[in-house]
């Protein structure tokens, strides 16, 4: 890390300055991202009513697009479940649709289901920034905490995300327990993304074996760009045949960390880290679903949500002399 490489002169290094170069228009796009115009197309009408199922049980009334956008909805503005019922009835009502109103209990009971569709972010081979971050467990706890001053470790789920570069939308993401360690989830966000993988980028925390021969057996012609820690050494056959993390090691021993990371592009993994920031301001930084599966469906949704907000408008830097 550039801090770390600089630790003892930090405070003389001066900052970075940047300017937007489009400034009109990404501040049209953050405006635009709080319009509460909403409006249903005539397909969404026809499919807000759920086809009528040919195997034996109840008939659902709601079709998964319905339920979708309700908790939409209801990850954009932070609401419960009533609320969100509240919220959705008053838009169809002032629409003047004739359409019926998920409850609070559908909603939740739905969700433990749902198949969110993700939108394909696009063509070509991608260029992946992948990280980590917890998020806590929103519940009883939180009161016990405020009124009698427990000091019981908060309960938090970690959500693995992947970004594309270029785009800089969430292309992949999982939700596990804490104590599940960041490589593990390498193959699972690999296989969320559609298309080829041009390069996969992370931290240190990824300089595994697994990490390297999980995107080898899926995208051969990815290039894994992960920091060697400070104590690698190069692996047996590092003179007959090396393999990416020995060029790693090779190029840091030669030129230093910070030209290591200027020559493999290391420093594009801030946008991931800009992207968990992204979430925790606009989602929020807890989980309200009660069970895993409800949690997953919760996280699917709002990732969805923040592709469509960055869909409108990004910032596009310069840095200045």
């Amino acid at each position: 890390m550039p801090f770390k490489a600089n630790a003892e002169r930090r405070h003389h290094i001066p900052k970075q300055q940047h300017r937007a170069t489009n400034s009109a228009a990404y501040d049209a796009a953050l405006r635009q991202r709080g319009s509460l115009t909403v409006w249903f197309t005539d397909a969404a009408i026809v499919m807000w009513k759920a086809e009528p199922r040919t195997t034996r049980g109840g008939q659902p009334r709601y079709s998964d697009l319905a339920i979708a956008t309700a908790l939409t909805l209801k990850a954009v503005f932070r609401l419960a479940l009533r609320q969100t019922e509240g919220l959705i009835g008053s838009i169809i009502a002032l629409l003047g649709l004739d359409l019926a109103v998920p409850d609070h209990t559908t909603l939740s009971r739905r969700a433990e289901a749902l198949d969110v569709v993700r939108p394909r972010l696009g063509y070509g081979p991608v260029h992946l920034l992948v990280d980590s971050t917890g998020l806590k467990l929103c519940g009883s706890g939180e009161w016990l905490l405020e009124k009698h001053g427990t000091k019981t470790r908060r309960s938090w789920r970690k959500l693995h995300i992947a970004v594309d570069t270029d785009t800089g939308q969430i292309a992949a993401a999982t939700i596990t327990t804490s104590d599940i360690d960041d490589a593990s989830q390498v193959g699972a966000l690999l296989d969320q993304v559609e298309g080829s993988v041009a390069s996969f980028t992370a931290d240190g925390a990824y300089d595994q074996d697994g990490v390297y021969g999980q995107v080898a057996a899926r995208h051969p012609e990815a290039s894994v760009i992960v920091p060697p820690r400070s104590s690698a050494v190069p692996s047996d056959t590092a003179q007959t045949a090396p393999t990416v993390r020995d060029r790693h090691v090779q190029v840091i021993s030669e030129r230093g960390r910070m030209a290591w990371q200027k020559a493999y592009g290391y420093h594009w993994r801030a946008l991931v880290e800009a992207d968990i920031s992204r979430f925790k301001r606009v989602i929020g930084g807890g989980l309200r679903s009660r069970t895993n599966r409800r949690r997953a469906t919760e996280v699917a949704i709002a990732v969805n949500a923040l592709n469509r907000m960055l869909e409108l408008g990004r910032p596009e830097f310069v840095l200045l002399p």
